[in-house]
This record gives C-alpha cells, structure tokens and sequence, in this order.
C-alpha cells in the first residue's frame, strides 16, 4: 500500500523584506559614485519606504532592517556631502 505525502506551504513571504534588502545594497553600492549614484535616488527611497512596510508586515526584521538601513546611510552620506560642499567646508 501506498502513502500519500502532503506537501505544507508556508504561507509567509518576505517579498518586502527582501525587495529591501537588494535596493539597499544596490542603492549603496551605486550611490557612492560620485554622479551615476544621483541616478539610484528611487533605489534608496524604495529601500526606506519597503524596509519600513516589511517590519509592519512581521517579515524577516534582519532583512528590513538591513535594508532600511543602508537606504537611510546612503540617503545621508549623499545629502550630508552636499550640505558641506554647500557650507564650504
């Protein structure tokens, strides 16, 4: 006789939180060349506002917050050298 195997899906997805994850790194990694890093604006916004919703959501917190993360840093690394190139510093 036969048995049959029930296959269990886990109905959890970390789409956010991923999604998150790769446009920070992307966004990171791109961002820090000097004029081509402008162009990755949406990458580091997408990475904020995703982490953010992936944290709501009770996705995978290291991943939003990974995300989240090196979305804000870039965003401040970029704006913050351009506040002091503007200051004269």
């Amino acid at each position: 006789m036969e048995t049959e195997k029930a296959v269990v899906v886990d109905p959890h997805h970390n789409g956010m939180a991923v999604t998150s994850l790769v446009l920070g790194i992307v966004g990171f990694v791109i961002g820090i060349i000097p004029i081509i890093g402008w162009f990755f604006m949406p990458a580091w916004i997408l990475a904020i506002i995703f982490g953010a919703v992936g944290i709501r959501q009770n996705q995978s917190k290291g991943m939003s917050y990974t995300g989240l993360i090196l979305g804000i840093v870039t965003f401040v690394y970029k704006f913050g050298f351009w506040l002091l190139v503007a200051a004269g510093a």
